[in-house]
């Protein structure tokens, strides 16, 4: 039987083979022919966004404050001020949910995976990646500070914790199913929950919709179904790492109408990935992170590094399906759009 290979990687940038994004958008699944049989389909494909642009749900949230939450680490929290807010996560999910609830003009900084285009001009509060910098923080005199647990190191965060600034933190995992509920915390911190409740609302309506499209043109019979699994890869450190159960993966995958290898092999959380293990899943395409792609050198890079690719139905044919890092798993309110441009790479590849 098949199998759909997904890898993510997040690296540095370089040259690869990656089929080139237009800088206005892609196309939308409402709009391709999906092809007779996405197994046998050849060559790489870039998912992208048919539209990146924020869409508020409102012009005017009117947070009411002073709002107290307890945040998922059991902290309670008390915010009296959002006129400068930082919303910081490895994935930029939290920043965009900003911008979603109609609070972008209030954000003062960003970090390193938010860069949606009207968050581009804030300055960078992360230095080196993803670490965070106490220094850059305070210099923006945030009021509040909305973050998981995914970026650090940890010090940072207890830092302007302690020089006064409330620290919201919300649930660091993230999958398809979480979306509308991330959202909510978002919004509970800020103060604006019936603007949060619109957009959780709005968010699990279009996730539902797609996910229903997506059903439509992918294969009825389970037997014949893209079967998928997820990896992580950093080229330069020579990580290469498959997602399994708890990973946020399986979700996706199964949105995707694939079937989740992973879950099925028994593969829990982030685990080195081994050559018997790659053979053995036979996929059929594979997807990564656009950055992770160019930084192992493209299609052939890939292939050089991880030679038991070739040697499975992905390798055969080059099917590889890459999408930037900050969309492929941020898991918020554009799910949705992540979903249709990954669904137009996997079942209507090449066209025009």
């Amino acid at each position: 039987m098949a199998t759909l290979l997904v890898v993510l990687t997040t690296a540095c940038s370089g040259p690869g083979d990656a089929v080139a994004a237009e800088a206005d958008g892609g196309r939308r699944l409402a709009d391709v022919t999906p092809v007779d049989d996405p197994r046998v389909a050849t060559g790489p494909a870039t998912a992208v966004v048919a539209d990146a642009s924020v869409r508020p749900v409102t012009d005017d949230p009117d947070p009411r404050l002073p709002v107290t939450v307890t945040d998922a680490q059991g902290t309670e929290v008390t915010v009296d001020d959002v006129s400068r807010i930082l919303a910081l996560d490895v994935y930029g999910t939290l920043a965009r949910t900003v911008f979603e609830l109609g609070l972008g003009d209030r954000v003062v900084g960003r970090d390193l995976s938010s860069g949606f285009a009207e968050v581009a001009d804030r300055p960078l509060v992360t230095a080196g990646g993803h670490d965070l910098s106490a220094e850059a923080i305070l210099d923006l005199a945030p009021t509040v500070i909305v973050t998981d647990t995914t970026l650090g190191p940890w010090d940072v965060v207890l830092q302007v914790r302690e020089a006064g600034i409330p620290v919201v933190v919300v649930d660091s995992h993230r999958d398809v199913n979480g979306a509308p509920d991330l959202v909510r915390q978002v919004a509970a911190g800020l103060g604006v929950g019936a603007a949060g409740e619109e957009l959780a609302q709005r968010t699990q309506a279009e996730i539902e919709a797609k996910v229903a499209q997506i059903a439509q043109v992918a294969p009825a019979d389970p037997a014949d179904r893209l079967r998928i699994v997820f990896l992580y890869v950093r080229g330069q450190a020579g990580i290469y790492y498959m997602f399994g159960e708890g990973s946020g993966s399986g979700a996706l995958i199964e949105a995707l109408g694939g079937v989740d290898v992973a879950h099925e092999i028994g593969w829990r959380g982030m685990r080195p990935v081994n050559d018997e293990g790659l053979v053995a899943a036979s996929p059929d395409v594979i997807l990564m992170m656009t950055d992770g792609l160019t930084s192992v050198g493209g299609v052939d890079g890939l292939l050089d590094r991880l030679p038991a690719i070739a040697s499975t139905p992905a390798g055969e044919r080059r099917r590889i399906v890459d999408m930037e890092g900050s969309q492929v798993l941020s898991f918020g309110p554009t799910t949705a759009d992540v979903l249709d441009a990954l669904a137009v790479a996997l079942y209507a590849p090449g066209q025009p």
